[in-house]
């Protein structure tokens, strides 16, 4: 099972936060990197795989495009989120991640992308719908993969939901996690269910997932 860094950028840096309080983000200035400036703490982390998260232009107030594209030439593969509203939004040379936060109800446009069903509090945002429904509308679209982002779950290693065997059996594409991973044993019960891959940061920096991981790309359990 891929194991995947993620990165939340926000004015120019690195930012950590939980349960997708934006405005309290702060500066990622703890844990196993030594700056929060963006190439830096690549360098140091040197994850094989790394998902972004744009938070300034998901929430319409600026971009890091520049930044992104020297990231993603640093891993061998860079999951975007930069919240796109149409498929005018799309970058080259990285893999797009198109969020139901942002892109609206028409998700007919993004072939080879991946969607992302952003939850919170068990419900997908904007619409209300249940995750399991939107995993098998994705069925019938033409996106490479779908990822369950518990937001709520981000930065909190609160751990992970009773139904991912039914949410793996909804989409029969390939299907990652990301928020609330607390350590191994979660990256285990995950792959025991047949997920492809976790979406992974603090747990990293706090000790309970092994950095080694991030730096091969895959879960050694």
């Amino acid at each position: 099972m891929e194991c995947i860094l993620a990165m939340d950028l926000k004015d120019g840096v690195v930012v950590h936060g939980a349960k997708g309080k934006r405005e309290t983000y702060a500066p990622l200035n703890w844990g196993l990197a030594a700056s929060a400036e963006p190439m830096a703490y690549l360098a140091d982390m040197q994850p094989e795989y790394l998902y972004i998260a744009d938070l300034d232009r998901i929430c319409g107030v600026g971009d890091h495009d520049r930044i992104v594209r020297d990231l993603a030439g640093m891993v061998r593969r860079c999951y975007v989120d930069r919240g796109c509203r149409s498929p005018a939004d799309l970058m080259e040379g990285v893999v797009n991640v198109i969020g139901t936060e942002t892109a609206g109800e028409d998700l007919a446009g993004y072939a080879g992308c991946y969607l992302s069903v952003d939850i919170k509090d068990g419900q997908v945002i904007p619409s209300g719908e249940a995750p399991l429904s939107v995993l098998e509308r994705a069925e019938d679209l033409p996106f490479a993969g779908c990822i369950l982002l518990h937001i709520s779950g981000v930065g909190t290693a609160c751990g992970l939901p009773a139904d991912l065997e039914d949410l793996r059996a909804a989409y029969s594409g390939r299907l990652l996690w990301g928020g609330g991973v607390a350590g191994v044993r979660d990256l285990d019960t995950l792959e025991g269910a047949g997920f492809d891959g976790a979406i992974v940061a603090t747990g990293v920096h706090r000790g309970t997932i092994p950095l080694e991981w991030l730096r091969e790309g895959r879960t050694c359990s």
